[in-house]
């Protein structure tokens, strides 16, 4: 990364890491109930508790029960702490996540190629061990101060193979309910019709914290305004930029 992205990057990460006194007051209290609701609330800081709190606009008791319900979650879906790559391999060689290059806010940027998705036999088990395991990486990447990526979701050539409403629903439960505050943008681009109607499916259920940072893209426009959010040097070539896609295992 450039001087000048590093530079951009800084002053995101210094933002990031304010934040005003009513927001400080509210994650001291609610830390407070929290821990003594359940004492491993202490292992988590209090960006962690904020970003629970954004998610209920500040609101104590729903972001209290939103955290809770995430503490349980994780100690029952990642009794080691993190999913191995062993459990996840149907969805690995997909080959249809990569993470590489920062915004000009210096957050981690997430390419998904959508037409590689497809269903797994047996239900979303697997689907949202994948998940967990790749948003644990994303935020494993994410430079100091930073707490968001910006994902592009590619939808070029995505048919009904594809479609996958059950996962769709699975990923946005746990983008939402256990990693709130963590998607700063998401691109939608190469959006075909069909796509439209497991859309107006999904949309109910995408909370309005989320839909404000949902960004569809037109064809024509799409260089012009992803350079809007990154730099050219930090895009993928095949959008125009200078950087090889990394699967996100390897990233």
């Amino acid at each position: 990364m450039g001087s000048k992205e590093a530079a951009e990057a800084s002053k995101s990460a210094q933002d990031c890491t304010g934040s005003n006194e009513t927001e400080r007051s509210k994650v001291g209290l609610m830390r407070s109930f929290v821990e003594k609701q359940d004492p491993s609330a202490k292992e988590e800081d209090d960006l962690m508790i904020r970003r629970f709190l954004r998610a209920r606009d500040l609101d104590i008791d729903k972001a209290s029960a939103l955290f809770l319900k995430y503490l349980k979650w994780r100690r029952s879906f990642l009794p080691n702490g993190s999913i191995s790559e062993s459990e996840i391999q149907n969805h690995l060689s997909q080959n249809k996540l990569f993470l590489q290059g920062l915004d000009k806010k210096g957050r981690p940027i997430l390419i998904v190629l959508a037409a590689r998705h497809f269903p797994i036999k047996g239900g979303t088990d697997e689907l949202k061990r994948y998940v967990v395991y790749s948003f644990d990486r994303i935020c494993s990447r994410m430079p100091q101060g930073q707490e968001r990526f910006v994902a592009i979701s590619d939808l070029k050539g995505w048919g009904y193979a594809n479609s996958d409403i059950r996962g769709y629903l699975a990923v946005l439960s746990i983008l939402q309910d256990c990693y709130p505050e963590r998607l700063g943008k998401l691109f939608l681009i190469h959006v075909p019709y069909l796509f439209m109607k497991v859309w107006k499916i999904i949309y109910p259920f995408i909370d309005k914290n989320t839909r404000d940072k949902i960004v569809f893209v037109d064809d024509k426009k799409l260089m012009s305004t992803l350079v809007d959010d990154i730099n050219e040097s930090q895009l993928p070539e095949m959008y125009g930029g200078k950087l090889a896609l990394v699967p996100i295992q390897d990233g």
